[in-house]
């Protein structure tokens, strides 16, 4: 995991794990989840920061807390991070989820229906195409980022990528869930969704799935960004992640069109 220096670490037990979260700023809460590859810090979060009070968690199963066999889906996970926000006393808040976060995020807000403000989804893989094995090294990378000179050089040890991979394939579900997608419809909360113009996991195309489904949704391509948008351009990611956060539906994006985001 890469730490940005004005996050403060901390631990907080629910649900019988004993989950690693780091926290800056003031004001609103903002949950954060991430996404396969584990909890990278960066300066969206900080920039994020300097007017709400964001909350990282980093899942149980992943990055340095023990392998996690017990959780049996993300609906379950979803239970498990509910219950860690309310040990943090955080009585109403908002999420941003990436890529597989992106999906926790979505399960955590139909079961939270009255404490959750607003969705960030970020590439979310609730909605994706034909399953494909994910590559590995370089090659994820070069999927992962337009700008891989923006990304966090450490990567995590082969041991912790595989144990975060087999637990990431085990609770993500299939490429399409009509369930969850019937359940969409029905989640009456303003959700902002973001796909990066040069995204090849999650091509920005899926987004209309989402505006079709969410009756408060508005759908942003962020131009020169691939799968981690919010590394390639965190600037922009959180000017309108910000924008949305403070303003919902009086959003720049109106909810019947999308927009290319410089």
């Amino acid at each position: 995991m890469t730490q940005s220096a004005s996050f403060s670490e901390r631990l907080v037990a629910a649900d019988g794990f004993q989950i690693r979260y780091f926290e800056a700023g003031r004001g609103p809460a903002l949950i954060c989840f991430h996404g396969a590859g584990g909890l990278k810090l960066g300066r969206a979060h900080e920039l994020l920061a300097a007017e709400r009070r964001v909350i990282a968690f980093e899942l149980p199963g992943f990055g340095a807390s023990p392998p996690n066999e017990r959780t049996r889906s993300l609906a379950e996970l979803a239970g498990t991070m509910a219950a860690a926000v309310a040990a943090l006393g955080i009585e109403r808040y908002s999420v941003w989820g990436i890529s597989f976060g992106g999906k926790l995020a979505l399960r955590l807000a139909l079961q939270q229906r009255e404490r959750v403000e607003a969705l960030v989804l970020c590439s979310p893989a609730a909605i994706r195409v034909a399953e494909r094995p994910l590559p590995t090294g370089e090659e994820l990378r070069a999927l992962l980022y337009a700008h891989p000179e923006r990304a966090p050089l450490a990567e995590p040890p082969p041991e912790v990528e595989r144990k975060q991979r087999a637990l990431t394939q085990r609770l993500i579900g299939p490429a399409r869930e009509p369930e969850l997608e019937e359940a969409m419809r029905r989640l009456e909360l303003p959700v902002l969704v973001l796909f990066g113009s040069e995204d090849r996991l999650t091509p920005p195309e899926l987004g209309r799935h989402y505006r079709r489904l969410l009756p408060q949704g508005h759908f942003v391509i962020v131009y020169d960004a691939a799968h981690a948008l919010d590394v390639d351009r965190p600037e922009a990611f959180a000017a309108l992640a910000g924008d949305f956060l403070k303003r919902h539906a009086e959003f720049l994006v109106k909810r019947e069109s999308s927009l290319l985001y410089p």
